[in-house]
């Protein structure tokens, strides 16, 4: 099959640029611009600066005071997670977390990719009176891999009784579900903007009223002394605007679980030798991890990527590599760790995106 023209299907490494982003980064070049001085040029840049706030505070359901401003998700992360001295966290987190927090009790999940909460109390019933304190709890909303989503309600109501703290990674979740972190029972949260059709390199912790947090970095005191470093102008311009566009577009992804559906029946009922995993779970409608075949992850990348079509095999690697699954192997899925594809789309998708992927798929 010759390749078509391309087809992005890889959004959960990052989303294209929204052109409302790129104009508000564009409309915020040119004049010197630091937030934190006192002059007109950085009083403006300061009102661009809290505009974009306010804006994201609207899609992830928080007051603005609530958003502090990082390099994106893996600081946020970070950040959070030295704050503390013992660290529950699940066995499907993004390296940003279980990298963070080595010596962290781990909680299995079951086959699909699910918390057990019943190991969940276990490891907090451990948790001496003295420490508990100083204990947080972290699970992401929504894997990155597989889509599914935790039971966030369950986790808080148990962190709550332990009397630990609770935070969860949110960046896949964002612009896919109105959230309402302020009602949420978290403390802290997990943002990112390239996730969402904003630039790399900004993200942010949402982090309750009351709720400690101490800068990793020692400076000038920026975030309420939260964050400090020079504020990431442009890219909150961008941020902010990308989080407007985004507000409106939680319809489609209700559609798009639609289309992830059908085209999952559809492989499913063109070829015997196809695996979904984690889909008996609730997920984010626009994710698919999947395996057809006896292929390894690698080699459907690399078919996929001749035929015109982007995807990947799991969470996106700073070596661009392909390495074998850490979320499908604690899924127990055997070898289909070493052979599942993580199928993403995005804002930009459309539902004759899955039919050409179907098509392509089996026929390798």
């Amino acid at each position: 099959m010759s390749p078509g023209p391309a087809l992005y299907l890889d959004n959960n490494a990052t989303a294209p640029l929204r052109p409302e982003a790129v104009t508000a980064m564009q409309q915020a070049m040119g004049p010197p611009s630091n937030p934190s001085s006192v002059h007109g040029f950085g009083r403006s840049a300061r009102l661009i600066v809290e505009g974009a706030r306010e804006e994201i505070a609207i899609l992830v359901g928080s007051r603005a005071a609530d958003i502090v401003f990082t390099s994106g998700g893996t600081e946020s992360n970070n950040l959070v997670l030295s704050g503390f001295d013992h660290i529950i966290t699940s066995a499907i987190e993004h390296d940003s977390v279980l990298h963070a927090a080595p010596g962290a009790d781990i909680v299995r999940v079951d086959r699909d990719g699910l918390i057990d909460l019943d190991h969940l109390a276990d490891c907090l019933d451990a948790v001496p009176d003295a420490m508990r304190a100083k204990t947080l709890v972290s699970v992401m909303m929504a894997n990155n891999e597989t889509g599914v989503i935790q039971p966030i309600e369950s986790v808080v109501a148990m962190a709550r009784d332990a009397g630990a703290a609770v935070h969860s990674d949110m960046v896949q979740m964002l612009g896919k579900t109105h959230l309402d972190f302020a009602n949420s029972g978290l403390d802290y949260a997990t943002i990112s903007a390239h996730k969402i059709g904003g630039p790399a390199g900004v993200g942010a912790l949402l982090v309750r009223p009351g709720n400690r947090l101490t800068s990793l970095l020692r400076g000038g005191g920026q975030e309420q002394g939260r964050r400090s470093g020079t504020e990431n102008f442009l890219g909150i311009a961008g941020f902010g605007a990308a989080a407007r566009a985004a507000f409106d577009d939680v319809g489609l992804y209700h559609d798009m679980a639609g289309w992830r559906d059908a085209f999952e029946a559809r492989m499913q009922k063109m070829r015997d030798d196809v695996a979904i995993f984690g889909s008996r779970a609730d997920r984010i409608g626009n994710t698919s991890c999947i395996a057809v075949g006896d292929k390894t992850s690698e080699i459907m990348v690399m078919a996929l990527d001749i035929a015109g079509i982007a995807v990947s095999a799991g969470a996106a690697c700073s070596s661009g590599k392909v390495h074998e699954s850490h979320v499908l192997t604690a899924m127990q899925a055997g070898e289909g760790a070493r052979r599942a594809v993580r199928i993403s789309a995005g804002w930009q998708s459309q539902a004759a995106d899955f039919e050409r992927l179907a098509e392509v798929l089996s026929d390798l």
